[in-house]
This record gives structure tokens, sequence and C-alpha cells, in this order.
């Protein structure tokens, strides 16, 4: 058994989640796969992987020694590219997850960008709004708003988003329009689902205090791009994220409310598993990002930035969107 091969094919498969895309993505034939990990837990006298008819699964034996495979792997492509350290591009595939709306509207032209500059980079993206377990799931990196998540994970920060509380000029006109946060118990308020507390808001005042406004609606949901198209549509008032309402608040569609009240921010990250070294292509392409939203497109007020790794943690809100 060739150990170096059995061990690819077999963070292949977990990767992937079956046999058969494991075979398609390194090439070979579904029986040859299948052999090498079989190959491979006799060799190691344990069963990595529990195989139904429907899913495949990591045994505990098979998580633990998986999570050290990919950082094998990950260190030998770093090995690689370090002998030819100066010369060297970031090159290979990039496995990377992110929120729905924010990947599609932010992170597509940032991918396409710095592959204008890095053309011998591939990436393999995952939109989705659920928690990913990055190690598991054998991701390089994930891109994250708010909440960095209770894995075990190192954070660099990329950018900034804030929230802007905001409604529609016809609902404003039929409503009228809240001066204060405690106004907002009066009117109609989408809810956003990942919110730590659907049924309040809270600001900040010029001086400084907090202010916490019992908000509630007829509407809920779990993706902001939906909350965003009633609220232009005039069905009520939300508080969203500036790169999801920017746009409509610059074309006049939704009117930011609560002057001298503001909702809080929330950093974006890439975070990475704090037990595996950052690879050359994770660490170009998060510093592209940090340059690239330095200045970003979505904000309606200017956006500090930061570049210091932080501990992972759990922020007041998980802006997800």
């Amino acid at each position: 058994m060739d150990r170096f091969q059995a061990i690819t094919t077999f963070a292949r498969v977990v990767e992937t989640g079956s046999f058969a895309r494991a075979a398609e993505r390194l090439g070979v034939s579904v029986s040859s796969v299948s052999r090498q990990v079989a190959d491979l837990e006799a060799h190691l006298e344990a069963r990595l992987l529990n195989r139904t008819t429907r899913r495949l699964s990591l045994t505990e034996s098979g998580r633990a020694f998986h999570e050290r495979c990919v950082q094998l792997l990950a260190d030998l492509e770093e090995a690689e590219q370090s002998a030819n350290a100066g010369t060297v591009r970031p090159r290979g595939t990039l496995r990377l997850t992110s929120s729905i709306t924010f990947g599609s509207r932010h992170l597509a032209p940032a991918i396409a960008a710095f592959m204008a500059r890095y053309p011998d980079m591939r990436f393999d993206v995952e939109l989705s709004d659920r928690a990913v377990d990055l190690v598991e799931e054998g991701f390089d990196a994930a891109v994250r708003i708010g909440a960095i998540g209770s894995q075990n994970v190192v954070a660099r920060k990329v950018g900034i988003t804030r929230l802007v509380c905001c409604a529609a000029p016809s609902y404003l006109a039929a409503h009228g329009e809240p001066r204060h946060p405690d106004d907002l118990a009066a009117h109609v308020c989408l809810t956003y689902e990942y919110s730590t507390q659907r049924d309040v808001w809270v600001f900040r005042g010029d001086e400084g205090r907090e202010h916490r406004a019992r908000i509630g609606g007829p509407i809920h949901a779990n993706n902001g791009r939906f909350l965003e198209a009633l609220a232009v549509a005039g069905a009520g008032i939300v508080c969203e994220p500036d790169f999801i309402v920017g746009p409509d608040v610059r074309a006049g569609r939704l009117r930011s409310l609560l002057p001298g009240f503001e909702p809080p921010t929330s950093a974006i990250h890439v975070v990475y598993p704090s037990r595996r070294h950052l690879s050359a292509k994770v660490r170009a392409f998060t510093d592209f990002l940090v340059e690239r939203f330095a200045t970003p497109e979505w904000a309606l007020a200017d956006s500090p930035s930061g570049e210091s790794p932080v501990p992972a943690g759990k922020p007041a809100a998980n802006r997800k969107r």
C-alpha cells in the first residue's frame, strides 16, 4: 500500500462525502478509492468510516486521524512552496465556505479579482448559512461575519460591516417615521432568524448609552436578502448589514432611520483551524481581502479595518445573512 496515496484518498473521501465524488476528483475508479481506504483501515487496524447506503460518516478514530491527515497534507504543500520561496506564487485549490448573501454579492467578485492576479489558484466554495466544521469537512478557511464560532479556530479581521435601520419611503409615508428606538414598538419590524434576540434591536446613542428597543412584526426569515426585498416593497422596517442594504439606501429605495442612534457593527473574519499552519494560499487570499475590504464598496460611511489575528470567541450576534 502507498500510504501517502491512501491518506490523500481518505482525505478526499471525507471532503466530498462519497467514494464516487472522491474518485472523480482524483481521476481514478470508485473501486480503487474503496480499496485504498479499506487497505488503510487494515493497516491501522481501525475503522475510519461508517458506511451506509445513504451516507458516510467518520468514526471517532476516523475523525482524529482525518484531522492529522489534513494537517499532514497542508504541511507538505507548504513545504513544497517553501522550497521555491522567492519565486513561489499561491497555487492549488482553496476550499472555502461563506454565508450565502455575502458570498454571492461580495466574495464572488473578490475571488474573480484574486484569480486574475494568481491564475494558478483554484477555488472550491460552499455558500451556506449553516455552521460548518472546518476540520471535519476539510475546508481550508471560512469567511465569517459576527460570531467566529465555537470551534478551535484562529481568525484574522479583514473588514467590518455595520447594521442599518431603514425602511422604504412608501412604508414611512403610510406609518410615519420613528424618532427614537422606543418608537419601534409601534412599527412593523422584519425580524431575522440568526439574531441573538429576535425581539430586541440594540442601539447606542450619541451620549454612549445603550438603548434596547422591543420590536416585532408578522414576518420572520432566515435570509437577510429576503428581508431586504420585503423592506423595499414597503412591508416594514429592517435592521440589516450595510453590505445588503447599502445599494438600496444610496439609490433611495430605503431610507436610513434614527439618526443619532447607531446599531452595532460586526467584524468580517477569515478563520482557519488553529492546529493547522497557515498555508501560502490562505495567507495570500486573506491579505488580498484585507486590501480589498479596507474601503468596502458596501459602506455608507468609513469603516475601520484590522489585521491582527484574534482568538476564537462568541460575539453578541451571528450575522450570517
